[in-house]
């Protein structure tokens, strides 16, 4: 069976946005023990679900690094842009992007669905309200969190919704040199 493994920016008192979406919170730059890291844990990746509005700027952005052989993030932008895409939407009928398709159905059948399939790992990005609805379906079964040295008092949490334990038993904790730490967490059943 798949595993749906979600990739999430937070600060260090748990948002991953401020009130109205802010991300300017965000460690940026990347150091480049960063980058390896986060291409490494891409790379065997088959399938990437995204909620709609983070697809509108995601999809688009790795699209222009991809097809830019001077950008220094070029083949990380080909494989965001190759890997087929699902957008979870109740507004578009249909992607105005290649590579992604668009799905009206409940995200926890769909997903359901998606992990029972052959194939490789499932990569999970998202804002608040779709992130929250993988959580609180407890379809996650690995949360890679890249903590940013950053604590910005109130914003959008992803773990407020749960409906009851979801218990996770932690891998690992790297420390990258631009200050952020990876806490990576397995689904215990």
């Amino acid at each position: 069976m798949r595993k749906l493994k979600l990739q999430v920016q937070m600060t260090i008192d748990g948002f991953i946005g401020g009130p109205d979406g802010e991300m300017d919170w965000m460690t940026l730059p990347w150091s480049k023990d960063i980058t390896e890291y986060v291409d490494d844990i891409t790379q065997p990746i088959a399938c990437i679900v995204l909620g709609r509005k983070l697809a509108e700027g995601f999809i688009p952005y790795w699209t222009s690094v991809a097809a830019d052989p001077h950008h220094p993030e070029m083949y990380a932008g080909k494989k965001f842009t190759e890997t087929p895409k699902i957008v979870f939407t109740k507004t578009l009928q249909e992607s105005p992007w290649a590579y992604t398709t668009v799905s009206a159905g409940d995200v926890a059948t769909e997903i359901g669905q998606l992990k029972s399939r052959e194939g490789g790992d499932i990569m999970a990005y998202g804002g608040r309200q779709f992130v929250a609805s993988l959580l609180r379906a407890q379809l996650v079964d690995e949360l890679n969190l890249f903590v940013n040295p950053t604590a910005i008092g109130r914003g959008q949490a992803i773990f407020a919704e749960l409906e009851g334990y979801a218990a996770f038993s932690l891998q690992q904790v790297i420390r990258f040199d631009c200050g952020i730490v990876l806490l990576q967490y397995v689904k215990r059943n």
